[in-house]
Order: structure tokens, then sequence, then C-alpha cells
């Protein structure tokens, strides 16, 4: 059976309008937080403008616990779900 966290996962790939650069980014900040635990690597160079983005959204959810990265997560997506079917 699938957790909250999964099926929210599944949902957002659902969503019939586009949430937003801002909204996605904080998504996948969140999806690597609750997954992969504070940000990894070194940040991508300055011709790698998505790749950068990403690292720093992640950055900064340093120090978030990934159950609470989960439930923001849950939250986001249920927020992205109804505002697509109003």
């Amino acid at each position: 059976m699938a957790s909250t966290f999964e099926t929210a996962a599944e949902d957002v790939k659902a969503l019939r309008q586009d949430p937003g650069n801002d909204a996605k980014l904080r998504l996948y900040a969140l999806y690597k937080q609750a997954t992969v635990g504070d940000v990894q690597g070194k940040r991508p160079g300055m011709l790698d403008l998505v790749g950068r983005a990403k690292y720093d959204a992640w950055a900064k959810l340093g120090g978030t616990a990934p159950a609470d990265a989960e439930r923001q997560y849950v939250e986001q997506v249920a927020e992205l779900k109804a505002a697509d079917a109003g």
C-alpha cells in the first residue's frame, strides 16, 4: 500500500495545469530533502541554470527533517490539486 507521500508524488504528475517554476522547484527540493536528506555534491556551474536553481532550492531546506519535508510536500501537492480542479 502506497504512503501518502508516494501517492502525492504520483498525483503531481497528473496535474493538468503547469504549476509554474517556483512551485516545481519547491516540490523538487521537498522531495529530495524527504528522500535523500540535506543537499549533496557541488553546486552546478553558472551555465547549468536549471541544475543550479534545483541545487539552491534544495540547499535552502538544509536541516529540515525528512518527515517534515514529506509533510510539506504532501500539503503542497494537495494545494496544487485543489487549484488544478477548480
